[in-house]
């Protein structure tokens, strides 16, 4: 029998994080970076709302929702483009850049999806080191070299929550070559407040080689119905637009991803609530020796280096209390565990089982 042949792709598959324990039934998920306070009541009622017309097909150029993020965002319709999530325009990026034998810079510790799409296309994925958990503009550009097509920069940076300073990424693009697409995912900028910090949109919003991404899935609480945008030049837009898949965003994410973009007050709430926890629980981790990264994004990359416990140890005793977080060592980071921030009861639930944990230690 003739067996079929197909292209071998070899990659480490993309591993998400547990979602459920076995004989637990109240779980607590504090592992994927999904908003703490969920969706917007707004979105809510969309939901309730049970007029969607699912017969007919979604607006394949998502009209709507590109005029409410040029609007909102004051950048131009015509350089934005949806995705089902921005994972599928990373994807598409992928596609339209790269060839087998280029080669993609990302961060040592990046998020996963820059090199597992690029590796599927047959690019060389190169990874240049950090500094203590921070992106080096100095460590990229010694790697450029003349087959360097695409830089990724997540920022803040998913896991470790460390960013670029405004001052840092203009440098980036400035030293790179204008032919290097330079990629700043901005996934999670809304929580972002430091004053040396801006977002990529806010930097390039007019430069030819530098595109940007942004999701709907962190801060609007929309992680399960796929949805993201990307902005750069039209040339660039155009050209995604003839690969994307037809009606790649559906119907319900499109009206869900409007609300969301309308109700500032919920984003407000939203960001006050995850500086009040990161805070808190970054300074009643410190009193076991448990060092986190300076507040960012909506998670902390908690390191056991110098605490009596290691990360896996507390994550085994934390995984009993039916407490999930996410283990690091699919990023390359060893003896770490980056922790989501959850809603009220959620974080104080954390804060008691880690008291708990070392009581007795």
């Amino acid at each position: 029998m003739t067996s079929l042949n197909f292209r071998k792709i070899n990659i480490e598959a993309y591993k998400p994080g547990r979602s459920i324990l076995k004989k637990k039934k109240n779980v607590i998920k504090l592992s994927a970076n999904e908003s703490a306070l969920g969706m917007s009541p707004k979105v809510l009622k969309i939901l309730q709302s049970k007029n969607y017309k699912i017969s007919k097909y979604p607006d394949s150029k998502a009209i709507d929702l590109r005029k409410l993020i040029s609007s909102k965002f004051k950048c131009e319709f015509n350089k934005i483009i949806c995705g089902s999530g921005s994972d599928e325009v990373i994807q598409m990026i992928c596609q339209l850049f790269l060839k087998s034998g280029d080669e993609v810079i990302v961060p040592q510790y990046s998020f996963l999806m820059y090199r597992i799409y690029a590796s599927i296309v047959g690019a060389k994925v190169v990874f240049s080191k950090e500094k203590k958990f921070r992106v080096s503009v100095e460590n990229i550009i010694k790697k450029v070299n003349k087959k360097t097509k695409i830089v990724f920069i997540a920022n803040p940076n998913n896991p470790t929550g460390t960013y670029l300073e405004k001052k840092e990424l203009i440098n980036l693009r400035k030293k790179l070559n204008n032919k290097i697409l330079l990629v700043v995912d901005d996934a999670y900028d809304e929580y972002m407040k430091d004053k040396n910090y801006s977002s990529g949109l806010n930097i390039f919003k007019n430069k030819k080689n530098v595109f940007i991404l942004r999701t709907f899935s962190k801060i609007y609480g929309l992680a399960s119905l796929r949805v993201g945008w990307g902005y750069g030049d039209r040339k660039i837009i155009d050209a995604l637009n003839m690969i994307k898949p037809p009606f790649n965003v559906n119907k319900i994410a499109q009206l869900c991803a409007i609300e969301s973009l309308k109700d500032s007050k919920f984003i407000t709430k939203s960001v006050k609530h995850n500086l009040f926890w990161s805070k808190k629980i970054k300074n009643s981790l410190e009193q076991f020796n448990i060092f986190c990264n300076k507040v960012s994004a909506n998670f902390l990359l908690l390191n056991f280096d110098k605490c009596k416990l290691n990360a896996n140890n507390v994550e085994k005793k934390l995984l009993k209390k039916g407490l999930i977080l996410r283990d690091t060592k699919t990023y390359g980071i060893k003896n770490c565990l980056r922790l989501t921030i959850g809603n009220n009861s959620e974080n104080k639930f954390f804060l008691k089982s880690i008291n708990r944990i070392f009581k007795n230690v």
